[in-house]
C-alpha cells in the first residue's frame, strides 16, 4: 500500500508540474564560463566568457518558454548568474543571487531551470557574485510575443541588442580587494558598446527599412545617455511594457535598465555615430560604435552628436513623458490598461533611504542605516530548512530612523503575499540612484525633489504611467512605486550600483505564504546546491 500511495503521489507532483510547464517549449543551452583574454579599452585584461564570447552569448525565447541553462564554472573562484528582469514567477530558487542560491564552486556545474512566464521584452543576465560584472559575463535576453498575440508596431527588418556601460581597464579582483579595503572606486576608464570601445561594433541596416534597437546600460557605476546621429529614437518598451511610441533625440538609460527603439534608416546613405556617453558626470566619457548603410561609400564624419551631461531638469522630464500603452498587448492578448493598478488602495507605505556611512573607518553602503553583509548561507534555503540563527524578520526597518548612525545586518523584510504595496525610495545624496527589485514589475507613480510626504501623493500619475523592474532616484528627491506583491519567495532590492551593492545597499524581502502550496510557490529544486549550514541536507525526493 505504502509503494502504490508513493507511486500515486509521483503521478499527481508530474501532473501539476506539466499543467504549468509542460505545453510550453523547452530550450536547452550550456555554458562554458571560462577566463579569457580581452582587449576591450586596448589594454589586455582578463575577462571572464561564456562559450568563449565577451560578452556572453544572446538568449532569445518566447513568453512562457522554459529555459534549461546548464552552467560550468572552469574559473577559481564560485559563482553564480542572475536574470535582470526575469520575473521567476513562484520560483526564486532559480533567481542566482547569494540570498536564494548556493554558488557553484570551481570546477562545478548547475543547471538554472526557469520559465518566461507571462513576460516579453528586453533584459540582460549578469554574474552577480565577488564582483566578476566588472570582468564581464554578461549578455542579452530577448523575450519576444507568442506569435498569436499582436503587438503595437510593425515587425522590424532587424533586432540589434546594445550592451552600454562604463568600463574600468583594472582586473575584477583588483577592483574588490580596492572596495574590500574601504575605499570607493576610481572613475571609470571608458564606455562600451557590445564589448568595444570606440567605433569597434558596426550595425548594418538597409536603406529606408525600419530597426529594433534593445539597449541595456550593464555597467557599473553611471548612468549613460544613447543616441544615433541624424535618428530619431522612437520608445516602443521598457522592462517588458509596451510604452506610447514618443520620440527622442537622445534618451538616458540609468544603471540596470533596458529599452527598446525604433530606428529607420532614413537618411543620406553613408556611416553614422552610434553614441553612448555618460550623465550626471563632471568628466563626460563618450563611446562610439557605428550604424552601417549597406550601400554606403562613406564613413563617419562630423563631429560626435552632443547630448546633456550633469543637467537633472531634461532626464525628469523624459522619465515623466514615458507612457504605458493602454491599449497595446502585453504578454497576454488582453491589453496592458485593463489592468487599473491606480484604482487599487496600498495596504501600507514602505520608505528606503540610501546613505553613505562610514563602519569601523571603511566606506560603507546602507538602506534605512543597515549595511548588508551576506550570510553563511542563502537566506531562501535557510528558510526552507528552518535553520535559526542565519536571518532574522524584520533586521531592517520598513522607515528611516532618525540619527545617522549605520550597522551591519544580513537584512530581511518581512510582506505577505497578495499585499499591495506603495515603496517611496528617498535619496538624500548628490548622485542619482538606480534602484531594482527582482522577482517583480512595478508601477513608477511618481518622482519628484525634496522630501516625500503624504501629500507628494497628489502628483502622482495613476492611469498611464510604466510598469519596470529598474527606476532612477534623482539627487535629493525622491521615486515612489505601486507594487502587488503576487510573486511568493526572498526577493533581492539592491541598487544598480554595483560598488553600492557590493558595499551593503541591499536587502532581501521575503514574501510568504502561510498555504506552503504548490500553486503560491514551487518546490525547492530537486537539484539546489546546498553548503553553509545547509551542507549534508537533503532537497526532495522527486
Amino acid at each position: 500500500m505504502g509503494d502504490s500511495k508513493l507511486i500515486l503521489c509521483c503521478f499527481i507532483a508530474c501532473i501539476l508540474f506539466l499543467g504549468v510547464n509542460g505545453e510550453n517549449p523547452y530550450r536547452y543551452i550550456t555554458w562554458k564560463v571560462t577566463y579569457g583574454d580581452i582587449y576591450p579599452l586596448g589594454v589586455k585584461q582578463q575577462g571572464i566568457l561564456i562559450n568563449g564570447q565577451f560578452p556572453g552569448p544572446h538568449i532569445d525565447a518566447v513568453t512562457n518558454d522554459n529555459l534549461i541553462i546548464s552552467v560550468y564554472n572552469y574559473l577559481n573562484e564560485p559563482f553564480l548568474i542572475s536574470w535582470n528582469g526575469v520575473q521567476q514567477r513562484r520560483n526564486s530558487w532559480q533567481d542566482g543571487v547569494s540570498g536564494t542560491n548556493c554558488p557553484i564552486r570551481p570546477g562545478k556545474n548547475f543547471t538554472y531551470v526557469l520559465q518566461v512566464k507571462d513576460q516579453i521584452g528586453s533584459f540582460y543576465y549578469f554574474p552577480s557574485l565577488l564582483f566578476h560584472k566588472a570582468a564581464g559575463g554578461y549578455g542579452a535576453i530577448r523575450i519576444w510575443s507568442r506569435p498569436k498575440i499582436p503587438v503595437h508596431f510593425p515587425s522590424p527588418a532587424g533586432d540589434f541588442t546594445v550592451l552600454a556601460g562604463d568600463w574600468y581597464k583594472r582586473n575584477h579582483y583588483v577592483l574588490r580587494r580596492l572596495l574590500d579595503s574601504g575605499h570607493n572606486l576610481p572613475f571609470p576608464d571608458g564606455l562600451l558598446i557590445n564589448g568595444r570601445g570606440w567605433n569597434g561594433y558596426t550595425f548594418t541596416v538597409d536603406p529606408g527599412r525600419t530597426y529594433r534597437f534593445r539597449v541595456s546600460n550593464v555597467g557599473l557605476t553611471t548612468s549613460i545617455n544613447f543616441r544615433i546621429q541624424g535618428h530619431k529614437l522612437k520608445l516602443i518598451e521598457v522592462e517588458g511594457s509596451h510604452t506610447l511610441q514618443n520620440t527622442y533625440t537622445s534618451f538616458d538609460i540609468h544603471l540596470g535598465q533596458s529599452c527598446s527603439f525604433l530606428v529607420t534608416a532614413d537618411q543620406i546613405p553613408q556611416d553614422y555615430y552610434v553614441v553612448a556617453s555618460t550623465r550626471f558626470t563632471r568628466r563626460v566619457l563618450t563611446t562610439t560604435a557605428v550604424l552601417h548603410y549597406s550601400n554606403s561609400k562613406r564613413g563617419v564624419s562630423g563631429p560626435v552628436p552632443g547630448a546633456p551631461t550633469i543637467q537633472i531638469a531634461p532626464s525628469v522630464m523624459q522619465a515623466r513623458s514615458i507612457r504605458w500603452n493602454l491599449t497595446a498587448s502585453g504578454p497576454r492578448p488582453n491589453p496592458q490598461g485593463s489592468y487599473h493598478y491606480g484604482l487599487i488602495t496600498p495596504s501600507r507605505t514602505i520608505m528606503l533611504s540610501n546613505s553613505a556611512p562610514y563602519i569601523n573607518g571603511k566606506q560603507r553602503y546602507a538602506v534605512n542605516g543597515v549595511s548588508y553583509v551576506p550570510a553563511d548561507t542563502p537566506l531562501k534555503i535557510a528558510d526552507y530548512f528552518k535553520i535559526p540563527g542565519v536571518f532574522n524578520l524584520g533586521s531592517i526597518p520598513t522607515w528611516p530612523p532618525s540619527g545617522n548612525n549605520a550597522y551591519f545586518q544580513t537584512s530581511v523584510m518581512a510582506a505577505n503575499f497578495r499585499e499591495y504595496v506603495e515603496i517611496v525610495f528617498q535619496n538624500w545624496e548628490d548622485t542619482v540612484q538606480s534602484w531594482h527589485i527582482d522577482g517583480y514589475s512595478f508601477f513608477v507613480v511618481g518622482m519628484n525633489g525634496g522630501q516625500w510626504t503624504p501629500a507628494s501623493r497628489s502628483s502622482y500619475n495613476l492611469r498611464d504611467t510604466v510598469a519596470r523592474c529598474t527606476t532612477q532616484v534623482y539627487p535629493r528627491s525622491w521615486t515612489a512605486i505601486y507594487m502587488a506583491l503576487d510573486n511568493v519567495g526572498m526577493w533581492n532590492i539592491r541598487s544598480e550600483n554595483w560598488a553600492r551593492q557590493y558595499l551593503g545597499q541591499q536587502f532581501y524581502l521575503r514574501v510568504y505564504s502561510p498555504a506552503n502550496s504548490w500553486r503560491d510557490e514551487l518546490p525547492i529544486p530537486k537539484n539546489a546546491l546546498l553548503c553553509g549550514r545547509a551542507r549534508g541536507r537533503h532537497t526532495r525526493p522527486f
